[in-house]
């Protein structure tokens, strides 16, 4: 009997294809990126470029399902197996060589180098939701199929989170490239299977239901529902590394929000979509409101308040996208356009607003967007209900415009003075409670929510843009202030201190921040004639505002390895002033700093420095055994390895304490707490091949402030295995919550 005539139409067969495709779409996308982390850094920038490239390729698969659905199903199963099977030879899952990109190229060369790695297989894959919701319609029995988008949503979910829990620290990268490609042979075969199951049906008889086109304003409608989404996700991203909270693991809840917002959005049952929708705008209000705040240290409220957002604005505009849906004869091409707008919208965060913006400006401007497009909630439309006249209705909005204006500046009071966080609380929760009044008014609405925002941070935060204080480029964001009061300039990367320096030309060659003489960093090099001798060759790699430089000593050769080119212009420029006062003749490099030390010949240096920070998180990819493996290469048999580890959220120490195991090496470490004053606290480990070598930092600067490693990890991290998550500092995220 044909599948034609079967009255079962073959749903839970469908549902466990498509919920394995998607699994494995979304298993990749951090497994590449991850794999990539040696030659592109860990900055949210990356991961920016990554989504881009996932999105484009997404968009590709789309346009391909719809193509493919005009011939016979038959003949749409012979073509999509048999490509499946021919971009297998691409597998397993690895990247492509490509050399490295040039000062400048990287927002181009990281899209570049994932399209080439991952590009045939993810293209495919991406492709089998809607083409097996085509599929599965086909049957003469089916359901309505929307609700298998929303399968397919639970499995890129289901993806995404296994990759940090499960499949980074059980599973080498190797391993986890293998498992891929066995999964891919699965959905090879559930796909022949769909296949099999309709068998004798034409597949094109939906065709036949299409008498009129789609009107272009509802195809815009659906491209802007799909692209606030997907651009306020990469916004929120790179909002939430950027300035509330420095944590790579943040990147993928942004992402899992946004996927499992299509799960409630197209879910048959619409009680969740419409409880999530009617609580959007007094979100939008409440926390919406912060989306130009530039301080990092309001804590954990913050971030719960920007994912918050960032999910029911989601839920809310991909529900009225599902409320706005074609006839599943229009499938194809409804997932086209919303894959389309998806594609704008990252497009639009991580390549235009990089390069227009001196802030992530997208992230307050994708709001207001969302805040426009929100659906009508018929709860909060006191207009048809009671009988208001038209012109009292405008006396009420008016008042409640005034008042909710009241209430911002009652806002700004405390925030400008850090005042009382309950004070701030209160004033805004009632500016949000009686702004839903002002919701039935769009334009009123928006208006309320721009004077929430400027209250809460726009000020300070459009003040530094005026001042021109910010530099933003592929790696991050940088602002550098002034305080003439102390004396002091401070350059920041997010909400990370990167250098400081006193402006009194008196004090300007005095190291500070970090670099204090009782950090481990200051002892070795203020000790570095006894310990190396003359001529010492020193490696820094991580340039900051370059206080370093002024250990340095006239017969000394040093060399600074920097990736940013911006971060390089504020020492050349006469912004930060400590390479050209105490280091003028010391080469600087721009560059990764493993991938610049490696082109050097063997024993070059006595000294290499690692003290580069991606915000307040060390690139990952410096600390892997691989990775000093290049520098003790580049080491003189007797030279010293100082890593400089000083971080909130992440204890670093137990993995320099495997690896130091692992190479044999001798160590010790210098936490340096130097109380108030123009000193902070600092961590510094150092490693030699030679205990001698680590006696003889002892001898010159005090043993008694040199201690041993403690808490060693279970293994050295590599390359192919490495996972932050057993090294998060939990008693610091928990005390910023309280």
């Amino acid at each position: 009997m044909s599948a034609a005539s079967s009255g079962r139409d073959g749903r839970a067969l469908f549902v466990a294809t498509i919920l394995t495709g998607s699994f494995l779409l979304f298993l990749v996308q951090p497994m590449v990126a991850r794999m990539a982390l040696p030659r592109l850094g860990g900055t949210p920038a990356v991961w920016n470029s990554a989504m881009l490239v996932y999105q484009a390729l997404l968009l590709a698969g789309y346009a391909y399902a719809h193509r493919l659905a005009r011939y016979p199903l038959k003949r749409q199963a012979q073509i999509h197996i048999a490509l499946l099977t021919a971009a297998a030879v691409t597998l397993p899952v690895g990247l492509v060589a490509l050399r490295p990109p040039a000062p400048g190229e990287e927002a181009l060369w990281a899209p570049l180098l994932l399209a080439l790695s991952i590009g045939p297989v993810f293209f495919l894959v991406s492709a089998q939701a809607p083409l097996m919701q085509r599929w599965y319609a086909a049957h003469p029995a089916a359901r309505a199929p929307w609700a298998l988008y929303a399968a397919s949503n639970v499995g890129s979910f289901a993806g995404l989170l296994s990759y940090p829990l499960l499949a980074e620290p059980l599973l080498a990268l190797h391993a986890q490239s293998w498992a891929w490609s066995a999964g891919y042979g699965v959905l090879i075969v559930l796909v022949a299977v769909c296949a099999w199951a309709r068998r004798g049906i034409d597949g094109r008889e939906a065709e036949q239901e299409i008498r009129e086109p789609i009107p272009r304003r509802r195809i815009v409608l659906w491209l802007a529902l799909a692209a606030v989404p997907s651009g306020l996700m990469l916004a929120t991203t790179t909002h939430l590394t950027t300035d509330i909270f420095a944590m790579p693991l943040l990147w993928v809840i942004p992402l899992g929000l946004y996927l499992l917002s299509f799960v409630i959005a197209f879910a048959d049952d619409r009680r969740w979509a419409r409880w999530f929708t009617n609580a959007a705008p007094i979100v939008v209000l409440f926390a919406g409101g912060l989306a130009m705040s530039s301080r990092g240290n309001q804590g954990l409220s913050l971030v719960f308040a920007t994912v918050l957002l960032l999910f029911l604005v989601c839920v809310a505009l991909h529900s009225r996208l599902y409320e706005t849906r074609p006839s599943p004869a229009r499938l194809t091409q409804f997932y086209l356009v919303m894959s389309a707008g998806g594609a704008l919208g990252g497009a639009f965060t991580a390549l235009v607003a990089p390069l227009v913006f001196d802030w992530v400006w997208e992230n307050p401007l994708l709001v207001f967007a969302a805040a426009a497009l929100l659906p009508r909630v018929a709860a909060l439309d006191w207009r048809t209900r009671g009988g208001v006249e038209p012109g009292l209705a405008r006396i009420l909005v008016a008042t409640v415009l005034i008042f909710v204006t009241f209430c911002a500046i009652q806002i700004h009071g405390v925030f400008a003075e850090d005042g009382s966080a309950g004070e701030r609380f209160a004033w805004t929760l009632a500016a949000a409670l009686t702004g839903l009044a002002l919701y039935p008014w769009r334009p009123a609405f928006l208006t309320a929510l721009l004077a929430l925002m400027i209250a809460q941070g726009g000020f300070e935060t459009i003040d530094a843009s005026r001042q021109h204080l910010r530099t933003r480029s592929y790696f991050g964001v940088y602002t550098v202030r002034d305080y003439p009061k102390a004396h002091l300039r401070t350059l920041a990367h997010g909400t990370t201190l990167h250098g400081q320096q006193l402006t009194d030309p008196k004090l300007r060659d005095v190291p500070i921040s970090y670099y204090g003489p009782g950090s481990g960093v200051g002892l070795i090099l203020d000790n570095a004639p006894e310990i190396f001798g003359r001529g010492a060759r020193i490696g820094v790699t991580g340039l900051g505002g370059g206080t370093l430089a002024c250990f340095a000593r006239p017969d000394q050769h040093w060399a600074f390895f920097e990736i940013d080119p911006a971060v390089v212009r504020y020492s050349r420029n006469g912004t930060f002033t400590f390479i050209q006062d105490c280091a003028p003749h010391a080469r600087i490099f721009i560059g990764d700093g493993r991938l610049e030390i490696a082109n050097f010949a063997p024993a070059s240096f006595d000294l290499l420095i690692l003290d580069a920070f991606s915000s307040d998180a060390i690139p990952l990819h410096l600390l892997t055994d691989d990775a000093f493996q290049t520098y003790f290469d580049k080491l003189a048999p007797g030279g010293l390895l100082l890593v400089h580890i000083s971080n909130r959220y992440l204890d670093l120490e137990p993995v320099l304490a495997a690896e130091a195991r692992k190479r044999g090496l001798a160590s010790a470490i210098r936490d340096d707490e130097p109380g108030e004053g123009m000193f902070v606290p600092s961590s510094f480990v150092v490693l030699a091949r030679d205990p001698a070598r680590i006696e003889a930092v002892k001898r010159a600067s005090a043993p008694q402030q040199w201690t041993a490693l403690k808490g060693e990890a279970p293994r050295a991290w590599t390359d192919d295995h490495s996972s932050i998550l057993p090294y998060i500092r939990w008693s610091n995220l928990l005390r910023k919550v309280r």
